[in-house]
């Protein structure tokens, strides 16, 4: 423990005369990571499928608090160990005051500014959509921002019914409300309302993205205990990564200290500055864990500081492959010299769809030059891929591209702003939509649906479904992917039951651009017998006084609430 303790202290450098003695729980620093709970890549957690990034805790531990004596500058001292309940003493050596008290001072801002987040969620039940799962209780950890606000994780909070928020060194919890959530940037704001809970409160600054081999201390609530962990690090790596909650491609932090369960949503402190909040670890791997940078952090926040919502990040919605091949390059006329990268496919719902063209060689992103294989100048000799840009810039900023089209040079200005894809990563904090006619259960696919085919849902789910999830892009603004997930059965639909899972195409030879559209069309229908048209030429027919009659027997046989989702009817 001596040993722990010596090397926290010397890791956190930061000029500062004061010296206090803080309340702290030490980590070791090869603490055991949580146990994989699914994702291709990273660490993932329990709190929302396909669960997130392995930082939530989901029991409470029992309660452990320690506390360093104050020495005098220079003394040869040792350190007791003092522990609530019990008797356990550690030799420490040497502390050199001079060099160690600013580690202190950042150490006590922090723990007067991290709180403990618990969090009561209940997630969707996609495959029976007017019903949640059980509820399940969880933890996290947050630290107060200027504003009298708390920034946390996304995924702490997802799904969440109840949260509540508690200070280091006080028994009590506070109500806290969900004021923004970014579920692609994994990150969340939360308000307290009670003045109670800001006596005492520091808030922490925003610094900005440390250089490689810096040393960077992670405060939280991680599982294990219930009091405030502190653990150390160095940076390896900065560089766009995959966010496992969201599903998005966006600048991350990479250091060798552990991000176990519950130190989800704690500030990476370097000096007496934020340079990033902890969010997931990395499977199978030994103290590896992912913090979320400052420019992350800051554009989530000036989103929300400007439209009062979350507003997302933006994309120029386009596939690009690398032109590191000599014989490609020749192919589309780069002289010697010249690097870029090869527009494949661009999405319809983009701007960029009416201004750039598939094999158009995209050569400078406001006026930075891309590599053959995507990448930009980073810092010191560092590359990270010009996706960074792109996310960088607020909805409907304009960038200017540089192409090279029919060994032609053009610039064009386009405009970037985030984009939904056809299917949907993630339904995280809203309730899936749903319209039954006649026993027939239609929703629009989402992965979310698809995740509830279990943790191996991309070799168990309707392959056909699968594919369309990863690979269409939408055609037109609004679009959904309509299946018919299940057939209830009554007399009506018999000898149907076999068509669910499959794409609805047509109601009455009218093409169904999304759910609501479905819906409006069924209960405008004016004929006789109405029809659908699905997937591989199937056809359902229904006498459609019968059906509506069939459908309320259906709701009351299920007990049902509603033939159609809340959304629905409000949007209609």
């Amino acid at each position: 423990m001596g040993r722990v303790l010596r090397s926290l202290l010397r890791s956190v450098p930061s000029p500062c005369s004061a010296f206090r003695r803080p309340s702290l729980v030490l980590q070791p620093l090869n603490a055991r990571h949580v146990r994989d709970g699914g994702g291709f890549f990273a660490r993932t957690c329990p709190i929302a499928r396909p669960a997130c990034s392995a930082t939530c805790a989901a029991s409470l531990g029992a309660s452990l608090r320690t506390s360093v004596a104050e020495p005098a500058i220079g003394d040869e001292v040792d350190e007791e160990l003092r522990v609530e309940g019990g008797v356990e003493e550690a030799a420490v050596g040497t502390i050199s005051l001079g060099r160690e008290d600013h580690a202190y001072s950042a150490i006590e801002t922090a723990l007067d500014s991290v709180v403990k987040v618990f969090t009561v969620s209940s997630s969707p039940n996609y495959f029976l959509p007017w019903q949640n799962k059980n509820q399940r209780e969880t933890m996290g950890s947050g630290f107060v921002i200027s504003g009298r606000r708390i920034l946390t994780n996304a995924h702490v909070v997802a799904n969440h019914t109840f949260v509540m928020v508690r200070k280091h060194g006080s028994p009590t919890k506070y109500r806290a409300d969900v004021l923004a959530t970014g579920h692609e940037c994994d990150l969340a704001i939360l308000a307290v309302e009670n003045e109670e809970f800001w006596k005492g409160v520091d808030f922490l600054e925003l610094g900005d993205i440390p250089f490689l081999q810096e040393s960077v201390a992670v405060v939280g609530y991680p599982q294990g205990g219930d009091n405030i962990s502190i653990t150390k690090g160095v940076v390896s790596r900065v560089e766009p990564t995959q966010y496992v909650h969201g599903a998005t491609q966006l600048l991350a932090i990479q250091i060798d200290a552990a991000i176990n369960p519950g130190n989800s949503g704690g500030p990476a402190i370097m000096g007496d500055k934020v340079v990033g909040v902890a969010f997931q670890n990395l499977s199978g791997a030994e103290n590896i864990g992912y913090v979320i940078p400052v420019p992350i952090i800051k554009q989530f926040i000036a989103g929300v500081e400007r439209s009062g919502h979350y507003t997302g990040f933006c994309s120029l919605g386009l596939s690009c492959q690398p032109t590191e091949n000599q014989q490609l390059r020749k192919h589309f006329g780069m002289p010697p010299g010249m690097t870029g990268v090869l527009i494949n496919k661009i999405n319809p719902v983009s701007d960029a769809y009416k201004i750039l063209k598939k094999d158009d060689i995209i050569l400078a992103f406001d006026g930075v030059p891309l590599a053959n294989d995507g990448t930009i100048p980073f810092r010191n000799r560092e590359r990270i891929s010009v996706d960074h840009l792109a996310s960088m810039k607020k909805p409907d900023e304009t960038a200017l591209i540089r192409v090279l089209r029919d060994g032609v040079e053009h610039e064009f200005s386009v405009a970037l702003r985030p984009l939904t894809p056809l299917v949907p990563v993630h339904q995280f904090d809203k309730l899936p939509s749903y319209y039954i006619f006649a026993g027939l259960v239609f929703v629009p696919l989402t992965q979310p649906y698809l995740h509830e085919y279990g943790e191996d849902w991309y070799n168990t789910s309707p392959r056909r479904l699968c594919e369309r999830a990863l690979r269409e892009l939408p055609k037109v603004p609004d679009e959904q992917l309509i299946i018919l997930s299940q057939i209830l059965l009554d007399d009506i639909n018999s000898g149907y039951e076999r068509l669910a899972e499959l794409q609805v195409k047509k109601v009455d030879g009218v093409e169904v651009k999304n759910l609501k559209h479905l819906y409006q069309l069924v209960e405008n229908f004016a004929g006789q017998n109405i029809r659908f048209d699905l997937d591989d030429e199937m056809v359902i027919v229904l006498n459609y006084d019968m059906a509506k009659v069939a459908t309320s027997k259906v709701l009351k046989r299920h007990r049902i609430p509603s033939l159609v989702s809340a959304d629905l009817v409000e949007s209609a």
